[in-house]
Protein backbone atom coordinates (compact mmCIF):
# COMPACT_ATOMS: atom_id res chain seq x y z
CA UNK A 1 0.00 0.00 0.00
CA UNK A 2 1.68 3.60 -1.13
CA UNK A 3 0.11 5.98 1.56
CA UNK A 4 2.08 8.98 1.48
CA UNK A 5 3.12 9.81 5.10
CA UNK A 6 1.15 13.09 5.30
CA UNK A 7 -2.41 11.63 4.16
CA UNK A 8 -4.94 11.51 6.88
CA UNK A 9 -6.88 8.05 6.65
CA UNK A 10 -9.65 7.34 9.12
CA UNK A 11 -9.31 4.18 11.42
CA UNK A 12 -12.43 2.93 9.94
CA UNK A 13 -11.60 3.32 6.18
CA UNK A 14 -10.95 0.05 3.82
CA UNK A 15 -7.86 1.10 1.78
CA UNK A 16 -6.77 -1.89 -0.86
CA UNK A 17 -3.02 -2.72 -0.12
CA UNK A 18 -2.79 -1.92 -4.74
CA UNK A 19 -4.18 1.87 -4.02
CA UNK A 20 -1.89 4.73 -4.13
CA UNK A 21 -3.04 7.91 -2.15
CA UNK A 22 -0.78 11.36 -2.40
CA UNK A 23 0.25 14.15 -0.45
CA UNK A 24 -1.81 15.61 1.61
CA UNK A 25 -5.27 13.84 1.10
CA UNK A 26 -8.04 13.31 4.00
CA UNK A 27 -9.90 9.98 3.94
CA UNK A 28 -13.15 10.06 6.06
CA UNK A 29 -14.53 7.55 8.12
CA UNK A 30 -16.15 4.30 6.58
CA UNK A 31 -14.84 5.22 2.83
CA UNK A 32 -13.58 2.56 0.61
CA UNK A 33 -11.00 2.27 -2.02
CA UNK A 34 -10.40 -0.18 -3.92
CA UNK A 35 -7.22 -1.55 -5.90
CA UNK A 36 -5.54 -0.52 -8.26
CA UNK A 37 -6.77 3.39 -7.25
CA UNK A 38 -4.49 6.66 -7.56
CA UNK A 39 -5.89 9.48 -5.74
CA UNK A 40 -3.57 12.56 -5.85
CA UNK A 41 -2.44 15.33 -3.63
CA UNK A 42 -4.89 17.33 -1.86
CA UNK A 43 -8.11 15.64 -2.33
CA UNK A 44 -10.90 14.94 0.14
CA UNK A 45 -12.80 12.34 0.17
CA UNK A 46 -16.05 12.33 2.79
CA UNK A 47 -17.90 9.62 4.67
CA UNK A 48 -19.16 6.62 3.10
CA UNK A 49 -17.52 7.65 -0.88
CA UNK A 50 -16.62 4.20 -2.55
CA UNK A 51 -13.68 4.45 -5.19
CA UNK A 52 -13.61 1.16 -7.38
CA UNK A 53 -10.57 -0.19 -8.91
CA UNK A 54 -9.05 1.02 -12.00
CA UNK A 55 -9.97 4.35 -11.50
CA UNK A 56 -7.57 7.95 -11.27
CA UNK A 57 -8.27 11.45 -9.59
CA UNK A 58 -6.19 13.86 -9.28
CA UNK A 59 -5.28 16.58 -7.07
CA UNK A 60 -7.49 19.03 -4.93
CA UNK A 61 -10.59 17.25 -5.52
CA UNK A 62 -13.59 16.80 -2.88
CA UNK A 63 -15.70 13.98 -3.59
CA UNK A 64 -18.99 14.04 -0.84
CA UNK A 65 -20.99 11.31 0.98
CA UNK A 66 -22.39 8.57 -0.84
CA UNK A 67 -20.70 8.90 -4.42
CA UNK A 68 -19.38 6.23 -6.06
CA UNK A 69 -16.99 6.01 -8.55
CA UNK A 70 -15.47 3.98 -11.19
CA UNK A 71 -18.65 1.28 -10.96
CA UNK A 72 -19.07 -0.73 -13.90
CA UNK A 73 -20.85 0.66 -17.05
CA UNK A 74 -25.04 0.37 -16.53
CA UNK A 75 -24.24 -1.76 -19.99
CA UNK A 76 -25.77 -5.26 -20.87
CA UNK A 77 -22.71 -5.65 -23.00
CA UNK A 78 -20.08 -5.08 -20.36
CA UNK A 79 -18.36 -8.68 -19.83
CA UNK A 80 -16.30 -7.19 -16.45
CA UNK A 81 -12.96 -6.51 -18.44
CA UNK A 82 -10.58 -3.87 -17.12
CA UNK A 83 -11.69 -0.11 -18.40
CA UNK A 84 -11.06 2.98 -16.87
CA UNK A 85 -12.52 6.40 -14.84
CA UNK A 86 -9.94 8.91 -15.13
CA UNK A 87 -10.78 12.41 -13.28
CA UNK A 88 -8.60 15.35 -13.44
CA UNK A 89 -7.82 18.01 -10.64
CA UNK A 90 -9.75 20.73 -8.54
CA UNK A 91 -13.69 18.98 -9.11
CA UNK A 92 -16.37 19.05 -6.72
CA UNK A 93 -18.60 15.95 -6.88
CA UNK A 94 -21.32 16.57 -4.81
CA UNK A 95 -23.14 13.92 -2.60
CA UNK A 96 -24.69 10.69 -3.93
CA UNK A 97 -22.97 10.68 -7.32
CA UNK A 98 -22.20 7.84 -9.34
CA UNK A 99 -19.78 7.70 -12.34
CA UNK A 100 -18.78 4.76 -14.54
CA UNK A 101 -15.47 3.40 -16.32
CA UNK A 102 -15.59 2.79 -19.70
CA UNK A 103 -17.80 -0.46 -21.64
CA UNK A 104 -15.17 -1.82 -23.90
CA UNK A 105 -11.67 -3.03 -22.56
CA UNK A 106 -9.03 -0.32 -21.95
CA UNK A 107 -11.36 2.16 -22.76
CA UNK A 108 -12.11 5.55 -20.90
CA UNK A 109 -14.70 7.85 -18.85
CA UNK A 110 -12.98 10.97 -19.03
CA UNK A 111 -13.80 13.89 -17.07
CA UNK A 112 -11.31 17.11 -16.89
CA UNK A 113 -10.67 20.09 -14.31
CA UNK A 114 -12.72 22.27 -12.22
CA UNK A 115 -15.93 21.12 -13.08
CA UNK A 116 -18.86 21.32 -9.82
CA UNK A 117 -20.99 17.85 -10.09
CA UNK A 118 -23.85 18.91 -8.29
CA UNK A 119 -26.13 15.53 -5.99
CA UNK A 120 -27.56 12.25 -7.31
CA UNK A 121 -26.96 12.08 -10.68
CA UNK A 122 -24.92 9.99 -13.47
CA UNK A 123 -22.42 10.10 -15.87
CA UNK A 124 -22.24 6.89 -17.37
CA UNK A 125 -19.66 4.96 -19.53
CA UNK A 126 -17.24 6.32 -21.83
CA UNK A 127 -18.10 10.12 -21.33
CA UNK A 128 -15.61 12.73 -22.29
CA UNK A 129 -16.76 15.67 -19.70
CA UNK A 130 -13.95 18.52 -20.26
CA UNK A 131 -13.28 21.31 -18.06
CA UNK A 132 -15.40 24.37 -15.79
CA UNK A 133 -18.56 22.74 -16.25
CA UNK A 134 -21.39 22.92 -13.77
CA UNK A 135 -23.29 19.75 -14.44
CA UNK A 136 -26.73 20.20 -11.69
CA UNK A 137 -28.96 17.88 -9.80
CA UNK A 138 -30.40 14.83 -10.79
CA UNK A 139 -28.97 15.54 -14.49
CA UNK A 140 -28.50 12.26 -16.42
CA UNK A 141 -25.95 11.46 -18.72
CA UNK A 142 -25.93 8.94 -20.80
CA UNK A 143 -23.03 6.76 -22.81
CA UNK A 144 -20.53 8.12 -24.64
CA UNK A 145 -21.67 11.86 -24.09
CA UNK A 146 -19.21 14.81 -25.11
CA UNK A 147 -19.35 17.60 -22.75
CA UNK A 148 -17.09 20.44 -24.28
CA UNK A 149 -16.21 23.10 -21.44
CA UNK A 150 -17.80 26.52 -19.75
CA UNK A 151 -21.69 24.20 -20.51
CA UNK A 152 -24.10 24.28 -17.71
CA UNK A 153 -26.47 21.95 -17.37
CA UNK A 154 -29.24 22.44 -15.43
CA UNK A 155 -30.98 20.18 -13.30
CA UNK A 156 -33.02 17.29 -14.62
CA UNK A 157 -31.92 17.17 -17.90
CA UNK A 158 -31.46 14.12 -19.43
CA UNK A 159 -28.63 13.90 -22.48
CA UNK A 160 -28.91 10.92 -25.19
CA UNK A 161 -26.29 8.48 -25.60
CA UNK A 162 -24.22 10.02 -28.07
CA UNK A 163 -25.20 13.58 -28.09
CA UNK A 164 -22.24 16.44 -27.75
CA UNK A 165 -22.77 19.65 -25.84
CA UNK A 166 -21.17 22.34 -27.00
CA UNK A 167 -18.90 24.97 -25.29
CA UNK A 168 -20.47 27.91 -23.36
CA UNK A 169 -23.66 25.93 -23.77
CA UNK A 170 -26.41 26.16 -21.28
CA UNK A 171 -29.65 23.71 -21.01
CA UNK A 172 -32.73 24.69 -19.36
CA UNK A 173 -33.65 22.67 -16.45
CA UNK A 174 -35.62 19.65 -17.76
CA UNK A 175 -35.09 19.70 -21.26
CA UNK A 176 -33.94 16.33 -23.18
CA UNK A 177 -31.31 16.27 -25.11
CA UNK A 178 -31.81 14.40 -28.21
CA UNK A 179 -29.02 16.06 -30.50
CA UNK A 180 -25.89 17.84 -30.47
CA UNK A 181 -26.35 21.20 -28.77
CA UNK A 182 -23.64 23.72 -30.59
CA UNK A 183 -21.62 25.75 -28.73
CA UNK A 184 -22.54 29.48 -26.94
CA UNK A 185 -26.43 28.57 -27.43
CA UNK A 186 -29.33 28.82 -24.41
CA UNK A 187 -31.52 25.36 -25.48
CA UNK A 188 -34.77 24.35 -23.68
CA UNK A 189 -37.88 21.95 -24.22
CA UNK A 190 -38.78 17.93 -24.07
CA UNK A 191 -36.53 18.19 -27.52
CA UNK A 192 -34.11 20.98 -26.83
CA UNK A 193 -34.68 23.89 -29.07
CA UNK A 194 -32.11 27.09 -29.52
CA UNK A 195 -33.56 30.18 -27.39
CA UNK A 196 -30.50 32.59 -27.20
CA UNK A 197 -27.08 33.33 -27.03
CA UNK A 198 -25.61 32.20 -23.81
CA UNK A 199 -24.27 35.83 -22.97
CA UNK A 200 -24.20 35.46 -19.23
CA UNK A 201 -21.95 31.90 -19.87
CA UNK A 202 -19.65 33.81 -22.82
CA UNK A 203 -19.15 36.72 -19.85
CA UNK A 204 -18.26 34.71 -17.15
CA UNK A 205 -16.12 32.56 -19.43
CA UNK A 206 -14.19 36.04 -20.39
CA UNK A 207 -15.08 36.89 -23.88
CA UNK A 208 -15.24 40.71 -25.02
CA UNK A 209 -18.63 42.54 -26.37
CA UNK A 210 -17.28 42.31 -29.86
CA UNK A 211 -16.85 38.31 -29.68
CA UNK A 212 -20.21 38.01 -28.20
CA UNK A 213 -21.77 40.49 -31.06
CA UNK A 214 -20.38 38.18 -33.81
CA UNK A 215 -22.17 35.42 -31.73
CA UNK A 216 -25.39 37.14 -31.91
CA UNK A 217 -25.10 37.67 -35.64
CA UNK A 218 -24.07 33.96 -35.60
CA UNK A 219 -27.25 32.45 -34.08
CA UNK A 220 -29.01 34.46 -36.07
CA UNK A 221 -27.46 33.25 -39.23
CA UNK A 222 -27.71 29.70 -38.09
CA UNK A 223 -31.36 30.14 -36.46
CA UNK A 224 -33.37 32.71 -37.98
CA UNK A 225 -32.38 33.64 -41.29
CA UNK A 226 -34.04 30.35 -42.92
CA UNK A 227 -31.03 29.45 -44.56
CA UNK A 228 -29.90 25.85 -45.47
CA UNK A 229 -27.84 24.89 -43.38
CA UNK A 230 -24.57 24.71 -45.27
CA UNK A 231 -25.31 27.82 -46.49
CA UNK A 232 -26.01 29.38 -43.02
CA UNK A 233 -22.51 28.26 -41.99
CA UNK A 234 -20.89 29.75 -45.39
CA UNK A 235 -22.23 33.22 -44.62
CA UNK A 236 -20.68 33.00 -41.41
CA UNK A 237 -17.49 31.78 -42.41
CA UNK A 238 -17.48 34.86 -45.06
CA UNK A 239 -18.80 37.59 -42.89
CA UNK A 240 -18.49 36.79 -39.07
CA UNK A 241 -15.27 34.29 -39.03
CA UNK A 242 -13.21 34.36 -35.58
CA UNK A 243 -11.81 31.70 -33.44
CA UNK A 244 -14.90 30.88 -31.47
CA UNK A 245 -17.60 31.32 -35.08
CA UNK A 246 -14.84 28.38 -36.27
CA UNK A 247 -15.43 26.64 -33.46
CA UNK A 248 -19.23 26.24 -34.09
CA UNK A 249 -18.74 26.19 -37.72
CA UNK A 250 -16.45 22.95 -36.89
CA UNK A 251 -19.07 21.95 -34.55
CA UNK A 252 -21.66 21.77 -36.49
CA UNK A 253 -19.90 20.18 -39.46
CA UNK A 254 -18.72 17.41 -37.68
CA UNK A 255 -21.89 16.40 -35.87
CA UNK A 256 -23.13 13.13 -36.93
CA UNK A 257 -26.70 13.07 -35.15
CA UNK A 258 -27.28 16.32 -36.36
CA UNK A 259 -27.66 19.79 -34.38
CA UNK A 260 -31.24 21.04 -32.26
CA UNK A 261 -31.93 23.95 -35.49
Amino acid sequence: MAIHPSARVASTAKIHPGAEIGHGVEIADFVVVEDEVTIGANTRLEPHVVIKRWTTLGSDNKVSTGTVLGTDPLDKSFGGERSYLRIGNGNIIREHYTISRGTEPDSITEIGDNNYIMTSGHIAHNCKVGSNNVICSCALIAGYVEIEDWAFISGGVGVQQFARVGSMVMIAGNSGVNVDAPPYFLYAGFRIEPKGVNVVGLRRAGLDTEQIRHLKQAFRVLYRSSLPLKDALERIQNDLLNEHTQHLIDFVRSSKRGISR
